[in-house]
């Protein structure tokens, strides 16, 4: 299987940097070789162009662009979802690891 990659958007790409590295551990033990970043929503159309995504998630911040990115993605097979603001608020990474497993699934 080749590796997949996990993009988080929020506004400023800023506050999900945690989050990420967080994910990171939590993919490391469980011996997941996975490629997940971080951008602000400004930075989406470059970064869906130059690398191959397989799920994007959003920060509660930016849940409003749900539909545009979904609709931007669809024939491409990414799937979108807004990370739950408790997960993201608490900086659960194995729960929002999780989420982009099931959806990658």
């Amino acid at each position: 299987m080749s590796q997949k990659t996990i993009m988080l958007i929020c506004s400023a790409g800023m506050s999900t940097s945690l989050l990420v590295s967080k994910m990171q551990k939590a993919a490391e033990e469980r011996g997941l070789a996975l490629d997940i970043f971080a951008i602000s929503s400004a930075a989406f159309e470059e970064e869906i162009a130059s690398r191959k995504i397989d799920v994007i998630l959003l920060g509660p911040q930016v849940k409003y662009m749900r539909q545009q990115l979904a609709e931007r993605v669809s024939g491409e097979n990414i799937p979108v979802d807004v990370i739950p603001m408790v997960d993201y608020g608490t900086m659960n990474g194995a729960k929002v690891l999780d989420l982009a497993l099931t959806l990658m699934a």
